[in-house]
């Protein structure tokens, strides 16, 4: 009797696989999905292109409105303000403004638009409010242009974010496909404002799609091609942030640049702990939270009226630093005062980025390091110009830990190719203390905060990594067609089974089909009776070198507890049963991998060399004899 033991208990199905995001089986259908995708994001990103435009004239409209009383689009710095102490209040008329357009629009136009995007992808399948479309923006414009410290790109980000969801949830596409498009309309986004589509592609990986697949990565990279191409058609084709030439700096500098990146990445961990104490602080207050933006506001109001150059997106102030011709104390007042009217700002909860204070402070701090080190040091061959950039760099890998978006956009929004080595330095110096010191960023901290875990490495699907041989055992409980049913009942009394059916081969042993063991206690059923008239045909199976994720995706679809095996070399020749337990161990194998062990043992190497040694001496003895 062909009955062989092995106790395989049944898993509960896995009914949320049952509806696969992707037809895999047909690759026309996949490619042709991907390029539907790819057109959607296409699409989103030449709109989104559009509203940067709008929105930064948006900006300006209410700079002049709000700082210069008149009507107009061009661009002026609110830092040349002639108002005196009038300017105090006009950051909190825009905060109390953000605070009832939060209170009765929608609360999420608070903060600076990441973290918020990432929670809607983490927890609400890529769904945000259609309104947030056009709140987040208008929102932004107002708290910018009212002297908010903040920067565009974050406003944009969210409001590209909104853009993509709202079509996903119109259109009949799966919640992937809605966070690709998410991601697409973001980045669009910020390479439009900044002309740094690599960057953006970096960022969505790093930040928002949590995965490195051709079916995500396409749409993206297209969408931020084309918010580049806006950039260029809608705002300037040079560096967004233009500075002196570099030199390619020789080892010392290249050691010293590095040092400073580890400085600002203990800088970037302090800031983010200031920010979030800073919001703690607002959530003690005894009032309502949409007042806490007109609070902030006067902070920043206050602080804009001692130093004007901390009003406003200060993309002038980046590419001042960057130069290299600002004097130590004005890089002290500047970077110390712009951080305390950005931490207030946003701890208050109001509406705008975190990308330009974040690189305005790194990069202060980054020629402040360099400018006290040539003080110290002059033959260190340091360069201000190359310490603020990759200071800027260092605080926006440290504090956000996009460690390749903070490389590839001080590249790109520079165009300085000899910079490339001091920010692989500094960024990695500041990226290290990051991971090691700091459990969340400043990108995580909030949605940390309400419980939500975001991914920090992208590894293969397991599933797709390992085949099917890899995890079955070698023993199966297969049942001989040619057994009666009181034969397999008899054995299945001294032997209890978990599973509720058997594998059943013909005399040649190959695969027949399967038997429901409810089936073999039916009344009145003769026990002489061979099983082979019980046994469902079956034309489901896989090979043993498919993948785990094949296996899964069949056994979902039909809604099987377990699925034969059969041989990839001999036809329908069955080598063993899959089940789900067998798939739940294949995450076991992923711990074993991580599972430190040494394969050789340089004890034993020394001695095979030692031997090795000793025989060759005593040959070479005789030789000489």
């Amino acid at each position: 009797m062909k009955i062989f033991k092995q106790g395989i208990p049944i898993s509960p199905s896995l009914n949320y696989l049952n509806e696969p995001e992707e037809d895999e089986k047909n690759a026309y259908g996949v490619k042709k999905r991907l390029l539907h995708i790819s057109a959607i994001s296409v699409l989103v990103a030449i709109a989104i292109s559009l509203i940067a435009k709008v929105l930064v004239h948006l900006i300006d409209l209410v700079t002049n409105i709000a700082f210069f009383g008149r009507f107009g689009f061009h661009f002026q710095s609110p830092a040349e303000n002639q108002l005196g102490l009038w300017v105090i209040i006009i950051p909190s008329i825009g905060g109390l403004i953000i605070g009832i357009m939060a209170l009765y629009g929608s609360k999420a136009i608070r903060g600076h638009g990441i973290p918020e995007a990432m929670e809607q992808i983490l927890v609400n399948e890529s769904k945000i409010k259609p309104a947030i479309t056009f709140l987040k923006p208008v929102s932004s414009a107002i708290a910018i242009g009212t002297g908010g410290p903040f920067g565009a790109e974050g406003p944009i980000i969210a409001t590209g974010g909104a853009l993509g969801s709202t079509l996903g949830q119109l259109l009949k596409i799966t919640p992937n496909e809605r966070k690709i498009i998410l991601a697409a309309g973001a980045t669009a986004g910020m390479s439009a404002i900044f002309g740094t589509p690599i960057a953006a592609i970096f960022l969505a990986i790093e930040l928002l799609l949590f995965e490195f697949s051709p079916k995500a990565i396409l749409p993206v990279a297209l969408a931020c091609i084309t918010g580049a191409a806006g950039h260029h058609l809608l705002f300037e084709s040079g560096p967004v942030f233009p500075m002196p030439d570099l030199s390619t700096p020789g080892n010392l500098a290249l050691s010293i640049y590095s040092f400073i990146g580890l400085i600002i990445g203990f800088l970037s961990m302090g800031l983010t702990k200031a920010v979030y104490f800073v919001e703690d602080t607002f959530e003690k207050l005894p009032i309502h939270w949409a007042w806490w933006p007109a609070i902030g506001g006067l902070a920043v109001g206050l602080i804009g009226y001692f130093v004007p150059n901390t009003l406003g997106v200060g993309y002038d102030n980046i590419v001042t630093i960057l130069s290299g011709d600002l004097s130590l104390t004005l890089l002290l007042s500047l970077c110390f005062f712009k951080f305390l009217s950005w931490a207030i700002a946003l701890g208050s909860g109001t509406s705008g980025g975190t990308l330009a204070p974040l690189l305005t402070i790194g990069g202060a701090c980054g020629a402040i390091a360099g400018s006290l080190i040539l003080a110290f040091f002059p033959e260190s061959e340091l360069s201000l110009p190359m310490a603020a950039l990759v200071g800027m760099s260092a605080m926006f890998a440290g504090a956000s830990r996009a460690y390749l978006t903070s490389i590839t956009f001080a590249l790109e929004a520079t165009m300085q190719s000899h910079a490339l080595l001091p920010l692989l330095g500094a960024c990695t110096a500041s990226y290290l203390v990051s991971v090691i010191l700091m459990e969340n960023t400043i990108m995580t901290e909030k949605i940390a905060r309400r419980g939500i875990y975001t991914p920090d490495s992208y590894e293969p699907d397991i599933l797709r990594k390992l085949s099917v041989s890899q995890v079955i055992k070698n023993e199966s409980l297969i049942l001989g067609s040619e057994n009666t049913v009181g034969e397999v009942k008899s054995f299945l009394e001294n032997n209890p089974i978990s599973e509720g059916h058997l594998l059943a081969v013909d005399e040649n042993g190959f695969f027949e089909g399967t038997l429901a063991v409810a089936d073999l206690y039916k009344a009145n059923l003769d026990q002489d009776l061979l099983v082979t008239s019980l046994i469902k045909k079956s034309s489901l199976f896989v090979r043993s070198n498919d993948s785990l994720s094949k296996a899964v995706e069949i056994m979902a679809q039909e809604n099987q507890e377990l699925i034969p095996v059969l041989s990839s070399t001999k036809e329908r020749t069955l080598t063993g049963v899959l089940t789900y337990k067998d798939i739940l161990a294949a995450y076991t194998y992923r711990q074993r991998e991580n599972e430190a062990g040494t394969n050789l043992s340089l004890r034993w190497q020394r001695l095979k060399i030692i031997i090795r040694g000793r025989a060759l001496v005593r040959k070479n003895k005789k030789s000489a004899t």
